[in-house]
């Protein structure tokens, strides 16, 4: 498909679109109809589902958290683990209540877990209830699969077959309003033997720079404090484009531009990190030093049954040059336990390389399998119930070092981002440049803007501190 058949395309949804906009308000005599949309999973999926908004705010909705009061429920899944799918088909049963109720409410499923055959089957066969199902490459149709279904009364399934070009222009409706992402790339061409995002998401799309660039332009003019850029792997951002751009020159094109925000990025994979990536960090303007490099394992044999393409030498490198222009970094990182075959001498690399790295914090799993993937079919000998002690091992390990690393932080002054006020206690809230939380007193008209606050005590993974003087 061209450009130009893209725009094509998506003019025609926007016919679509106004058709549904006026249907919508003739069965509703006026009143606005309205929509409740849940997004489960990652921060693409979040992405997602601000352009999902958007489409739907274009078809006349507004917005409601009352799933009792909507029009349209939309829920947006997550396919990365097993209890994310048992908790998708318990919430899409209970809405069978809602739609006895109120037989004039449509309701959609859409995501990662919809590109998966057997998932989409289970959905058309045992809800149905349901009226639209639709996958991650389809999602551009929304207007056309909403007009189908209030015209023909049918129940209308789409799960789209990978396409090479990326459909810009959008509309998006934002959660945030100082904080806001931006999509580099869409895909994965890793194959880790564990996930299944390949399989779901299709393999790597990177957007041209310049509609990156104008985008992120637009929301640091718009008051946006923090913009994260999203894709499975952005250190492999620029593959298949005409144009010679990497990350790391993307990076250094968007800090380029004048303004008071902060760049965040993920997720970074190790094996195409580059040295290059962190000296752009180093002299930037606008990115913090803070990088989430996910290792996954601390052992080789395990890392290659993985299929991550590094091993622990080349992680470490990476580790080390990065203190080395950067000697205030700090990391966060992904761990497994209890990979298919993982012994606990392995396991035991895995705490040896949290020890030496020193990292803020973890986001730790135990191996979840998932079918379509080779993981699914490797010999798992380790009960789980013993991965539950290895996991508490790790997690008592981690805690430690976070104690450690916030207790040095006491007496300095963070730049924080207020992002809310806590309502238990009344104290502002919001994150260093480090992405560590710190709670503080202060007025809330602070919200939403950075505050210079001085860190005053430290209790693991959350600080406490003052507005500086």
């Amino acid at each position: 498909m061209t450009e130009t058949t893209a725009v094509a395309e998506l003019s025609r949804q926007a016919a679509f679109s106004a058709d549904v906009a006026e249907i919508m308000n003739i069965r509703k005599r006026g009143e606005t109809p309205l929509a409740f949309v849940r997004t489960y999973g990652c921060q693409q999926n979040v992405a997602d589902g601000e352009k999902i908004k958007g489409m739907l705010f274009e078809m006349g909705f507004s917005f409601t958290e009352n799933q009792e009061e909507a029009d349209f429920i939309l829920f947006n899944t997550c396919a990365i683990r097993e209890h994310a799918e048992d908790r998708i088909f318990g919430n899409v049963g209970a809405l069978k209540h809602i739609k006895a109720r109120n037989p004039s409410v449509l309701i959609a499923v859409c995501g990662c877990m919809m590109e998966q055959e057997k998932i989409a089957e289970k959905m058309k066969k045992s809800f149905p209830f349901v009226s639209i199902v639709f996958g991650t490459h389809v999602l551009h149709q929304l207007p056309e699969m909403l007009y189908k279904t209030v015209t023909e009364s049918k129940r209308v399934f789409m799960r789209g077959h990978e396409q090479k070009e990326i459909y810009e222009g959008l509309p998006v409706r934002r959660d945030g309003k100082f904080k806001a992402w931006v999509t580099l790339m869409y895909g994965c061409d890793n194959f880790c033997t564990y996930c299944i995002v390949p399989h779901v998401r299709g393999r790597e799309k990177s957007r041209k720079s310049d509609d990156i660039y104008r985008e992120f332009k637009e929301l640091v003019e718009a008051g946006y404090k923090e913009i994260t850029l999203l894709g499975q792997n952005v250190n492999s951002y620029g593959k298949g484009l005409e144009e010679e751009i990497n990350f790391a020159k993307l990076l250094e094109r968007l800090d380029s531009i004048d303004g008071d925000y902060r760049i965040r990025f993920m997720t970074s994979h190790p094996k195409d990190a580059t040295p290059e990536l962190y000296d752009v960090i180093a002299k930037s303007r606008h990115i913090p030093h803070y990088i989430h490099l996910p290792f996954q394992s601390g052992n080789d044999r395990v890392l290659k049954a993985m299929n991550r393409h590094y091993n622990r030498e080349k992680y470490l490198s990476l580790v080390q040059y990065a203190r080395k222009v950067m000697p205030d970094i700090s990391f966060t990182s992904d761990v497994i336990v209890g990979f298919p075959g993982e012994t606990y001498e392995e396991f035991k690399d895995t705490l040896t390389l949290i020890e030496e790295v020193g990292y803020t914090s973890l986001f730790t799993f135990i191996f979840s399998s998932r079918d379509g993937t080779p993981a699914a079919k490797m010999p798992d000998p380790v009960s789980y119930k013993e991965k539950t002690v290895w996991f508490q091992e790790l997690l008592d390990l981690q805690e430690s070092i976070s104690a450690a690393r916030c207790g040095d932080m006491v007496g300095k002054k963070e730049m924080v981002l207020v992002e809310n006020k806590v309502e238990k206690t009344g104290l502002l809230s919001g994150r260093t440049a480090g992405n560590m939380i710190v709670d503080f007193p202060g007025e809330d008209e602070l919200i939403g803007n950075f505050a210079e606050v001085t860190i005053t005590e430290a209790k693991n993974y959350v600080l406490k501190g003052k507005l500086s003087d």
